[in-house]
């Protein structure tokens, strides 16, 4: 949650995840919230939105920057954490993706992780010659070592597959409990036809 207020809620929304409601799941205070997670104007019942509107997201970065709510559902935590590990600088300077290719979206954990840039590999493809990105190398590297990156983006990753249904951890609890109660009504079940279908043959 500190990484993504760190670094992402600048341009991307979480708003269907309330900040009262990341407390009580994490455990945490109201003050521990309003200290550490809370750098707006916003109440502690809010949504965690920012206030980039779509017309500057578009002014700013070509594309409006999407709420994130729903990303750990509609793309999943393994694509998310992939994503931060596939930026890169490219011959222009530019920030690329190999995951998600020019997206407009620039590197903003590049001081954690640090720069990587492209090794291409060229191959034909009939008689046209195509250049990919086979490998990325880092070339300067950031304030992280690549286990402490690697596990920062974890976390990260878990927090948006979190945010993206906070009831989930519930709802797998109680699926248990639901599947051992139909179990039973179907054991019930068995026994009381067999009751019935008793005599009848």
């Amino acid at each position: 949650a500190q990484l993504y207020v760190n670094y992402c809620i600048g341009c991307h929304s979480l708003n269907f995840l309330r900040y009262n409601r990341l407390a009580d799941d994490l455990n945490l205070s109201e003050e521990m919230v309003e200290e550490n997670l809370m750098f707006t104007d916003a109440k502690f019942g809010e949504p965690m939105s920012n206030s980039v509107t779509k017309e500057a997201g578009e002014q700013y970065f070509g594309k409006a920057p999407p709420d994130l709510s729903l990303i750990g559902r509609s793309r999943g935590a393994d694509w998310i954490f992939n994503y931060w590990w596939s930026f890169y600088r490219d011959e222009s300077g530019a920030w690329n993706n190999t995951l998600l290719e020019n997206a407009a979206m620039p590197h903003v954990l590049w001081q954690l992780q640090g720069i990587q840039e492209p090794i291409y590999e060229t191959r034909m493809e009939g008689e046209v010659e195509v250049r990919t990105v086979a490998a990325l190398e880092l070339v300067e590297p950031g304030s992280m070592s690549e286990s402490e990156y690697k596990t920062a983006m974890r976390d990260l990753s878990a927090f948006l597959d979190y945010a993206s249904e906070p009831i989930q951890l519930k709802r797998k609890k109680i699926g248990i409990w639901v599947m051992a109660f139909l179990a039973f009504f179907a054991f019930l079940a068995f026994l009381l036809k067999s009751e019935y279908w008793r005599d009848v043959h």
